[in-house]
């Protein structure tokens, strides 16, 4: 028998998958599609324009198969990656010259994963 409270924490960590899965996959088809307004933040960690152009597919295949698979299956490295991706992404805005401000507002982009990570953690425990 469930309690409310189970119900309650598996809603919860459905918000958050579906939440890592919105903010990955909306990266992923950006990178997909190069936007143009990245390239600087892969400059600033040392990629030439070139490469920065011709990785960021990649780059962004690599988003969309972590926001498929955290709403199949929330493994532990695959949300220790999209934390500590997502913290970087946030941190190379104002290293390439942004606003402070600009790593404070995605700060949901790692914190939602890092959230779902532990609540996971917390519940095999």
């Amino acid at each position: 028998m469930h309690t409310n409270s189970d119900k309650s924490f598996q809603i919860i960590i459905w918000i958050l998958k579906i939440g890592v899965f919105g903010i990955f996959l909306g990266h992923g088809i950006y990178a997909i599609q190069v936007h143009k307004s990245w390239i600087p933040f892969l400059e600033v960690i040392g990629f030439s324009n070139d490469l920065a152009i011709q990785i960021m597919p990649y780059i962004g295949a690599i988003d969309i198969l972590v926001a498929i698979s955290v709403i199949i299956k929330p493994l532990r490295p695959i949300l220790m990656w999209a934390v500590f991706w997502a913290f970087l992404t946030a941190l190379m805005r104002p290293l390439a010259g942004g606003s402070i401000l600009d790593f404070i507002e995605r700060a949901g982009n790692w914190a939602t994963p890092l959230a779902l990570l532990l609540l996971l953690r917390w519940k095999d425990k």
